[in-house]
């Protein structure tokens, strides 16, 4: 398939610069298979469309400060934007300058931090810092909001631009789904007789780079590391005996259950994915989606396109234009239930 099959127009306005007043007071676009039908709701109607016995699975990495300042020994500014941490001294960056360094210069950061530029990794930098770096980043950093807000971080970022579930520090981006859940939210789902279970992605900067192939098999995914447990799989079997579904809270998190499962059957894992879900795919452990609003083209759309049916997605999305929602990563979201020709026959193990 080719990109431009995944365009669509979306008035500037409908961008949301700042999240709601309250986690939980997004909308929710309901693609009702069963009816076939598109349903406007708030998200605080999703217990409703959960059933007694279904998983919810969230990603728990947590958000580092990932954007750090600098300047270059040879003078000008430069921009960190952390990929990962590789080890307690050096990390994997983008750098922005306005012109590229070089192996081996050296850089004063915030803080009078000091740190080398140590090697190159296809889009990322090696940097070495001379302290620990993910200290450095976590005193000094700014939270790394998305370029398509056009604003810095300000302090409401530190806390809204984070599920109140993350755990794992190492992500430069939000799974973005999960920000609409609060602690009242959870709670009723479990009332409700819905379970839940973790996972960790650690979203990185490639997520905001866009698809650049005009041919979709021809694009290649940036690398993310991911952990899926064995207590996680339990509970999926779990789930499966008791007739429950597998509901992923965000694209990272089908990703990293469909990447587990690339054997054919679920199975811990811990290591890097490059799983790339595009039509054709088909889904091994996801029986329903929710999610936000994505960009244009964007590898994360194709995924919900695959999910869904290209068709009826971007039908949705235009019905979402047409009703003013709030798109993008403090925008409102989608409850998504699949094209059941998409769902691989199930496996309880």
């Amino acid at each position: 398939m080719l990109r431009s099959e995944f365009a669509y127009d979306l008035p500037d306005e409908l961008i949301a610069r700042y999240p709601c007043e309250r986690r939980c007071d997004s909308r929710l676009l309901h693609l009702d298979r069963a009816a076939g039908t598109i349903v406007d709701r708030q998200f605080t109607d999703l217990p409703a469309l959960l059933r007694p016995g279904d998983l919810l699975v969230f990603n728990d990495t947590r958000v580092l400060p990932a954007r750090l300042h600098g300047v270059k020994d040879s003078g000008g500014r430069i921009e960190l934007l952390l990929e990962r941490v590789v080890d307690a001294h050096r990390v994997l960056a983008q750098l922005r300058a306005s012109k590229p360094p070089r192996l081996g210069s050296g850089l004063t950061l915030a803080g009078q931090h000091r740190a080398t530029v140590a090697g190159r990794r296809d889009d990322f930098w090696e940097v070495r810092f001379e302290d620990e770096a993910l200290a450095v980043f976590e005193r000094h950093g700014e939270i790394p909001l998305p370029p398509y807000l056009h604003r810095a971080a300000e302090a409401i970022d530190r806390e809204r631009y984070q599920t109140v579930y993350a755990r794992v520090p190492g992500a430069v981006a939000a799974p973005t789904a999960g920000l609409h859940f609060d602690a009242a939210l959870l709670e009723r789902c479990t009332a409700a007789g819905i379970s839940t279970a973790h996972l960790t992605l650690h979203v990185g900067a490639g997520t905001f780079q866009p698809v650049r192939a005009h041919d979709l098999n021809a694009h290649h995914m940036h690398s993310e590391v991911m952990s899926v447990s064995a207590a996680l799989c339990a509970q999926v079997t779990t789930a499966r005996s008791r007739g429950g579904r597998v509901v992923a809270v965000g694209t990272t998190s089908v990703r990293a259950l469909e990447s587990a499962a690339t054997g054919g059957t679920l199975a811990p894992y811990e290591g890097e994915t490059r799983l790339f879900i595009r039509p054709g795919h088909r889904f091994r452990v996801v029986d329903a989606l929710i999610t936000n609003f994505h960009l244009p083209e964007s590898s994360l759309l194709v995924l919900v396109c695959a999910f869904a049916g290209r068709e009826r997605v971007l039908s949705a999305y235009q019905h979402a234009i047409g009703g003013r929602y709030r798109f993008f990563s403090y925008g409102d979201a989608m409850f998504v239930e699949p094209d059941r020709a998409v769902i691989a026959p199930r496996n309880p193990r």
